[in-house]
């Protein structure tokens, strides 16, 4: 299996079309961190260094003054204090009515160049044009940079560094604690009082979800809904999920996994292979949601359908406490108001 991560529940490579233009005319439309004249704009930060999940140190002779990111890495950052640095976005930024999508969290859309709002859609020529000091993204899987094209891949990193937090295999609060090491290494200030608000938020909300979690031990399955499979999600590796189950979430961990281990894909047919008491249903704008779902007769006889215990689950979070808090708190009184369904 590939090492990426798509938009329906699967993990596959991404293919993307090679720019119109040529590696070389590329680098000079992206003139590094250079003004026209070949001077550096904007005032001088100093020295400027990082070193990502991969193990990778960036360094650069100032602070990044024109990052492009995944818009959900954008987004964390910006919930961090990153702001004008900014300048561009890929990934689901904006809805079809033009409204901003649920991933771009509280990033003004109109105010960053989206350079390809879904996949296949890294619009290279775009990317160059912007002058980027940086690129952020995730990394799902050891070495793929989230929503980069793998065929465009070499192109679009020469022409500026790269940085890559991981985004699996480890509990959410250690995802977020690295995007804050990120962010302060750009210039936020951690202790500010939006900060510092929202990492009280996330830690109340953790608090009452272990708590929920105790007094209502109620099984529960996180999934996702596409046209012809079900598929349930291995709380194993979701970081979010690995977050829950430490604070006590009865999650079921699915017994026969897809190459990757994010989740067993199931026919519509063995969609009650599990039984659940509360569904943490996929709501991303690719999969499924209830609405999509009440057709298929075998959705309708699941345990927790039957009950109306479906809870929404943003299966790509926001890796910053203002992110991941709101969707804590949704998962604590869905439980809270839960009972067991046999």
């Amino acid at each position: 299996m590939s090492t990426s991560r798509s938009v329906t529940p699967s993990r596959r490579g991404i293919l993307a079309t090679g720019g119109a233009l040529g590696i070389g005319a590329l680098l000079a439309a992206c003139g590094g961190n250079k003004d026209s004249d070949g001077t550096n704009s904007g005032p001088k930060t100093g020295p400027w260094s990082f070193t990502d999940d991969r193990q990778q140190k960036v360094s650069l002779q100032h602070t990044p003054r024109r990052i492009v990111a995944f818009t959900g890495t954008a987004a964390a950052l910006h919930d961090f204090g990153i702001d004008d640095q900014i300048v561009g976005v890929f990934g689901p930024t904006k809805l079809k009515n033009g409204k901003p999508d649920p991933q771009a969290g509280d990033l003004d859309v109109d105010k960053v160049t989206v350079i390809g709002n879904a996949y296949n859609q890294f619009n290279i020529e775009k990317y160059a044009a912007l002058r980027p000091d940086l690129l952020v993204t995730n990394m799902y899987e050891p070495g793929a940079l989230w929503f980069v094209p793998d065929d465009s891949k070499d192109k679009i990193t020469k022409l500026a560094e790269s940085v890559a937090l991981t985004s699996s295999r480890v509990p959410l609060i250690k995802i977020i604690e690295r995007y804050a090491e990120l962010a302060a290494s750009l210039g936020a200030d951690l202790k500010s009082k939006k900060v510092t608000d929202a990492k009280a938020r996330f830690e109340k909300a953790s608090a009452a979800l272990r708590k929920a979690a105790k007094s209502h031990p109620v099984k529960v399955l996180a999934c996702s809904g596409s046209p012809d499979l079900f598929y349930a999600s291995n709380p194993g590796i979701n970081a979010d999920l690995m977050y829950y189950k430490s604070l006590g979430v009865d999650l079921i961990v699915p017994d026969q996994l897809d190459e990757g281990g994010y989740f067993e894909s199931l026919s519509w047919e063995n969609a009650d292979k599990y039984q659940a008491d509360v569904l943490l249903l996929d709501n991303r704008t690719a999969t499924l949601q209830p609405k999509d779902l009440a057709a298929k007769p075998s959705w309708s006889k699941l345990p927790a359908v039957k009950a109306g215990q479906i809870t929404p689950w943003s299966s790509e979070p926001r890796f910053s406490y203002a992110g991941a808090a709101p969707l804590i708190e949704s998962l604590a009184k869905a439980i809270e108001g839960a009972k067991k369904t046999n």
